[in-house]
């Protein structure tokens, strides 16, 4: 089993290692954070951010455990220091989600507990696709973008890097949204923003 740093000890650090548990591809060797604390679910708090040069030397994985609402600017800086050093970071999937075997993520993204990926979707860097979200058929979704818990983005959709769609949000078909956007939570977005 391969091993891996996480990046990032709160709420979201939680719900990625019961993911990663559950995967069973990477053993979590500890967790990267610049807040004092002992451990998170037993693993422990290995260092801070300056420290990811010296632990890179022991693995080459990474994954960033660092939760997304307003912004995404935390997970890009660490995002970037990390690929400075050369680490890897995967891809992680829930075994209780559904994912095409034709759509495309890129590294560093994680599909959570019962979340629904169809055919044609395409997902940026960096992205969290929270629990129970579903991402219809022919979907683009750009870099460093946060889908939150049971969101529904429905097909031929273009989401553009750094956005946020809150928890029950619902994105007609065919709609474009701009970087850097917000979208509340239980909104039914109907025209391009």
């Amino acid at each position: 089993m391969k091993e891996i740093l996480l990046v990032g000890a709160g709420g979201h650090c939680k719900s990625c290692i019961e993911i990663i548990e559950e995967e069973k591809k990477f053993k979590i060797i500890g967790i990267i954070d610049n807040i004092k604390k002992r451990s998170v679910f037993g693993y422990p708090i290995i260092g801070k951010d300056k420290d990811f040069a010296k632990i890179r030397k022991i693995t080459k994985y990474a994954f960033i455990t660092i939760g997304q609402i307003k912004s995404s600017a935390l997970r890009r800086g660490v995002y970037d220091k990390l690929q400075k050093l050369n680490f890897k970071l995967p891809v992680i999937i829930s075994p209780r989600a559904h994912v095409s075997k034709r759509a495309k993520l890129n590294q560093g993204t994680i599909v959570h507990h019962d979340v629904c990926i169809n055919s044609n979707v395409k997902i940026g860097k960096n992205c969290i696709i929270n629990t129970k979200s579903i991402i219809e058929h022919d979907v683009n979704i750009g870099d460093f973008c946060h889908i939150s818990t049971r969101a529904t983005v429905n097909g031929h959709t273009k989401i553009e890097s750094d956005c946020f769609l809150g928890s029950c949000s619902v994105i007609k078909q065919n709609i474009k949204i701009s970087k850097n956007k917000i979208i509340q939570a239980n909104v039914f977005l109907k025209k391009d923003i």
